[in-house]
């Protein structure tokens, strides 16, 4: 009888340890050790997502009434619920004319939003053992980025080193490839330049937005390829959607394009003093692929 009892205990410790055993690897395989993420890739496959983007060159926070104020650039962000921000004209600890401020990252924490820097300028310190003084682009994200990288862009003589800043966003689950640059000042070099961007934006598959300040109108040359390889959000449309100078826009050169696989369903020139440019937005559908 006693052996019965010691035969069936062992019987029920094995039970237990192969239950265990399963569950750690069911745990293993469904990659609990990212829950976030895990619980991202799973939940809704198939259905789409509306996601708010914008483009703001934020003129280093200073307004058009001269006055420097992030928190008024955070304002218009929030107020517009937008979840994905491309912004031109960053400061990194620049100068007096920011106050030395890192201003994505002020900007990230204020928001509760992620973000990648990118410094197209990077210079020596005022003094020894203070942080480098950078000046470019910056993505803002409700989503977590994944991957980020900056492409100098290429620039002809002494004229200012141009970016395109690559972020990979989880969008729910869905992988968006976001974009964001701020083009020369110069035709021949945006010339160049757009034709860079999208041979790099063509070696990622997947859906993409390209967002910022190109310096070209619509009609211009430079502008052609950029018109046939992606959607321009704004083209067509009837309504004013000039974003420069702020105060009185007379031309468009702040742009959202997307690729082919995304719609859009909304966009705005949001009308603010506090920057030289008007921020435009656009809300956009990512249609998840089925596996």
């Amino acid at each position: 009888m006693e052996n019965k009892k010691r035969i069936g205990r062992k019987v029920g410790i094995r039970k237990v340890l192969f239950v265990l055993t399963i569950t750690f690897l069911i745990m293993s395989l469904s990659g609990l050790g990212n829950s976030s993420f895990a619980k991202e890739s799973n939940v809704g496959r198939g259905k789409s997502v509306n996601v708010k983007v914008m483009s703001f060159n934020i003129h280093h926070a200073e307004g058009v009434d001269g006055v420097l104020d992030l928190e008024r650039i955070a304002k218009i962000i929030e107020d517009s619920n937008t979840a994905i921000v491309g912004l031109q004209e960053v400061d990194n600890h620049w100068s007096e004319r920011s106050d030395f401020q890192d201003q994505a990252k002020w900007l990230a924490k204020r928001l509760g939003m992620f973000y990648t820097y990118a410094a197209n300028l990077d210079r020596e310190p005022v003094n020894d053992g203070e942080p480098r003084r950078q000046y470019g682009t910056a993505i803002l994200s409700k989503y977590p980025i994944i991957a980020s990288e900056n492409h100098f862009l290429t620039k002809i003589g002494n004229t200012e080193q141009r970016g395109l800043l690559e972020a990979t966003i989880n969008v729910k689950g869905n992988h968006l490839h976001f974009y964001n640059t701020h083009l020369a000042l110069t035709s021949a070099e945006r010339e160049i330049q757009i034709n860079e961007v999208i041979d790099i934006a063509s070696q990622s598959k997947g859906p993409k937005v390209i967002v910022g300040d190109l310096n070209a109108t619509p009609e211009s040359n430079e502008m052609k390829p950029m018109n046939s390889h992606y959607l321009d959000v704004f083209a067509g449309q009837t309504s004013n959607s000039n974003t420069y100078p702020a105060e009185n826009p007379a031309k468009r050169i702040d742009y959202i394009f997307t690729s082919d696989d995304i719609e859009t369903v909304n966009t705005e020139v949001i009308d603010t003093l506090a920057s030289d440019h008007l921020p435009i937005t656009a809300k956009i559908v990512l249609d998840r692929k089925k596996k």
